[in-house]
């Protein structure tokens, strides 16, 4: 039970990775600001938790069952909280699929949406209402760098993503009415089990129904590049805990948080073009001709940096231009036929011109990534 002054913090998805981390960080509070309510499908699995908490569990930590794809353990989940009164609702639970489409069965994704998109629509049904009444309350949802750009080979999870984006900028406007917050916190690659097990299954897959070409691209272009990225750029379970624990106590929460300052190219040439050929381009090329030559640049950015990308943590939250990172970051797209300008207090770039490439000086680095190429087909 909460003590006096003590926020109700209600976790879905605690029993491993980026949830755990984020229950453990909330319970361990220094100023015990917060009771948590750490839920899981299966207390069976409650271990790693239980042991990563310490002395919080008990104190600060408390566990329930719940199954975000169950109308009934919502409900009952809810229910057994005094009063129903939740303060901060933490939507972490979700599953990933990766591979050829044809090769997916449609139950698969169904399953997909089932936890990652009607999973979050379930929890804020059962905890808004209430909210709502007492015209106060934090709605956070861990979305994905997917839910902005699209990525190769990852369709029906981005597309999970991607709905879950539509459904919180929609209902973000009806609840600042009653003084809800909602946010988004919107991981790049996170070093988990559950990643590193994934890469394993599907290197071992069959993929039937998909034709030889195209699991040859999955298996020999895709996932060493996937691999790459995780490897260089891949922040760990803390820090995606950190930065919703920075959100949470922020006087003002921002509506849309990007963890990760080196996924900044991405929300540009997504937002910068309003045709939508520049980034669908750039990423094309990126995999299919420059793959030896990205893999050699990771390789490059590791050893040059010591690891220390993978270190990097924080919340780069996105101003109004839709740009992230509050530290000083450029992005240079170029191309034919368009010339743009902008830039901002948080000292972010956007220029296009002529024909062929795509610079960008990562924040607070002293590397700069350059990529050309062509986008006229």
């Amino acid at each position: 039970m909460a003590g006096a002054g003590q926020k109700v913090v209600l976790i879905t998805g605690c029993s491993s990775g980026i949830g755990l981390r984020m229950a453990v960080m909330l319970a361990q509070d220094e100023q015990r600001r917060y009771h948590v309510i750490a839920t899981m499908r299966n207390l069976q699995r409650k271990d790693k938790l239980v042991e990563a908490a310490g002395e919080a569990y008990g104190k600060t930590l408390s566990l329930a069952v719940l199954d975000v794809c169950s109308d009934d353990s919502v409900k009952q989940c809810i229910d057994g909280i005094k009063d129903r009164h939740v303060d901060v609702l933490i939507n972490n639970a979700g599953i990933g699929l990766v591979g050829p489409l044809e090769s997916i069965p449609v139950e698969e994704m169904k399953n997909v949406f089932e936890t990652n998109f009607f999973g979050v629509i379930r929890m804020v049904k059962e905890v808004m209402p209430d909210m709502k009444r007492r015209r106060g309350g934090h709605i956070i949802v861990v979305s994905s760098v997917m839910g902005l750009q699209g990525v190769v080979f990852n369709d029906v999870y981005a597309a999970s993503k991607f709905a879950m984006e539509g459904f919180c900028e929609c209902l973000a406007v009806q609840l600042l009415k009653f003084n809800v917050t909602l946010s988004m916190i919107e991981p790049g690659p996170v070093h988990t089990e559950f990643e590193s097990k994934m890469v394993q299954d599907v290197r071992q897959k069959e993929f039937p129904g998909t034709d030889p070409e195209t699991v040859h691209y999955f298996k020999n272009v895709y996932l060493p590049s996937s691999v790459d990225i995780f490897e260089t750029l891949g922040q760990t379970p803390d820090d995606i805990a950190r930065c919703t624990k920075n959100v949470i106590e922020a006087s003002s929460p921002r509506f849309r948080n990007l963890t990760n300052p080196w996924y900044t190219p991405i929300v540009a040439l997504k937002y910068a073009d309003e045709t939508g050929g520049l980034s669908v381009h750039a990423f094309y090329h990126m995999l299919f001709n420059l793959g030896p030559l990205m893999h050699i640049s990771m390789k490059a950015m590791q050893y040059l940096t010591c690891g220390c990308l993978r270190k990097r943590t924080g919340c780069f939250s996105t101003p109004k231009n839709g740009l992230a990172s509050p530290l000083v970051s450029t992005v240079s797209l170029q191309f034919r036929g368009s010339c743009l300008r902008s830039s901002d207090r948080y000292s972010t770039a956007l220029v296009w011109r002529g024909s062929g490439g795509v610079t960008w000086s990562p924040p607070s680095s002293r590397i700069t990534t350059k990529f050309h190429m062509s986008t006229d087909g």
